[in-house]
């Protein structure tokens, strides 16, 4: 396992809710990332932001971690949900709330 790994693994495991995106989540530096970032926010879910620009190694260990090519990527309680897509298209039908309040973590505003 490489260093990179051993972080992400310990990030996606020791937090709810982790995104790894590109800038931080007071100052995404992607379009698709400052949409997630809006998601959570909107939502009131606490969460960890990883910058992958800040380390290479992350940047593209996440993408090998998840067999996902993009980023941002969400995970929730260890598990991975998606990009902003599919982060997007979940929260749209209501079925990321759904997620969160399943997986015991508060929604703050219902949609």
């Amino acid at each position: 396992m490489t260093d990179a790994h051993q972080v992400i693994d310990n990030e996606v495991k020791s937090n709810d809710v982790v995104l790894f995106m590109k800038g931080t989540p007071q100052f995404p530096m992607c379009g698709f990332s400052g949409q997630v970032v809006q998601i959570l926010n909107y939502l009131g879910v606490p969460y960890k932001g990883v910058n992958v620009l800040e380390n290479e190694g992350i940047r593209q260990g996440i993408k090998d971690y998840s067999n996902w090519p993009t980023i941002p990527q969400l995970y929730v309680k260890g598990e991975f949900v998606g990009g902003c897509d599919i982060t997007r298209e979940m929260f749209q039908a209501g079925e990321l709330q759904q997620l969160f309040t399943d997986k015991g973590i508060p929604v703050q505003q219902n949609a």
